[in-house]
């Protein structure tokens, strides 16, 4: 008789870990959005490279559309993040 073989949670994943993981992230354009952005993707992936950033402007000039690229390890990394990012004060969607 085999043992019971335990569940890989990476099986309820579309995405195999660890892959490159694109997240948009949109706000107002104001002084230090980007910068709390790019912080909060280094905690959850301290090999985040700032330098891949995207900046896309709304057609009025108000908005910021901030996309960074983390390496995701899990489905828990990525969940966390986006809580994370969702409650800072500065953003107003996390994609």
């Amino acid at each position: 008789m085999d043992a019971p073989q335990k569940e890989d949670p990476r099986k309820d994943s579309l995405i195999e870990y660890p892959s490159q993981f694109p997240i948009k992230v949109m706000g107002l354009k104001a002084d230090g959005f980007v910068h709390a952005v790019t912080h909060i993707a280094h905690q959850f992936d301290p090999a985040f490279d700032a330098t891949t950033v995207e900046l896309r402007e709304s057609k009025g000039g108000n908005y910021l559309g901030v996309t960074v690229t983390v390496t995701a390890t899990s489905r828990e990394q990525l969940d966390e993040l986006y809580r994370t990012l969702s409650s800072h004060p500065m953003v107003k969607v996390v994609l």
